[in-house]
């Protein structure tokens, strides 16, 4: 069974019932950043593993409708300058890049380690008019010494979650796709939970950095919905903390 990002409902691939009910679920966002692609920005697949809650049959939101903290997996592709797959089983993260001479990933990036902190800050400052107070004052401080690096952060925003957050993991910084204030009746992040927000989180986690929604760990929000959208501040441990010191709790 698979949720994606791009259907409403859920995705049976055994709807002629000929097999036995597999043990797992697959929450998925298939192309991540396709509003970039006729400029040839960096885009990517965003992917996660569940193991299904116990009961059997062709398979319910209640299978991937579970915290990121029970995510067996995640991971993801970048199509960029090269085609790397980057994932983690909750022991380390490893990314794989594409050697097209012989069609096969090869481990190019072992155990990879997010720096705890970083220069960089990724966030599209054109939404500032929206955000809280609070994440208004985040950003100036960023952009002061008041931050953890102790000197003006350099902005990096690519509007691609998988490519901002590839240099994040390599490079440390934060990006953050803040609450959005624009209907006040209706304030929303616009992450989803469970195809872009948790399994980056278990990435970032895994690699030694931090991912929240700004009071909350994204790994214990439970979803109550299958399209459920976040606020999300993921990269280096001092970063993401230092973005939650301003976040009203």
């Amino acid at each position: 069974m698979i949720a994606s990002e791009e259907n409403e409902d859920l995705i049976h691939t055994d709807t002629n019932n000929d097999h036995r009910p597999g043990k797992y679920a697959v929450a998925l966002d298939p192309l991540d950043g396709s509003s970039n692609i006729d400029v040839n920005v960096s885009i990517g697949t965003i992917w996660s593993i569940h193991r299904r809650v116990p009961g059997g049959g062709p398979g319910s939101p209640a299978d991937v409708l579970q915290p990121g903290v029970r995510q067996l997996a995640a991971g993801y592709v970048i199509y960029g300058s090269s085609t790397m797959l980057v994932y983690t089983v909750g022991r380390g993260v490893h990314g794989f890049t594409l050697d097209p001479t012989v069609g096969e990933f090869l481990l190019s990036h072992p155990n990879i380690r997010m720096p705890v902190q970083g220069n960089y800050y990724s966030v599209n400052e054109g939404n500032f008019p929206y955000w809280s107070a609070e994440t208004q004052n985040w950003v100036k401080a960023l952009k002061g010494k008041e931050n953890p690096s102790g000197k003006p952060m350099s902005l990096r925003y690519i509007g691609s979650l998988v490519a901002d957050v590839h240099r994040t993991l390599f490079k440390g910084g934060i990006f953050a796709y803040p609450m959005d204030y624009k209907d006040p009746a209706n304030p929303r992040g616009k992450l989803r939970l469970l195809y872009e927000a948790a399994p980056m989180a278990m990435i970032a986690e895994n690699a030694g950095g931090r991912a929240s929604s700004g009071t909350r760990r994204i790994l214990e929000i439970e979803p109550s919905e299958l399209h459920e959208r976040v606020p999300l501040f993921i990269g280096s441990e001092h970063d993401v903390r230092f973005a939650e010191s301003f976040q009203a709790p």
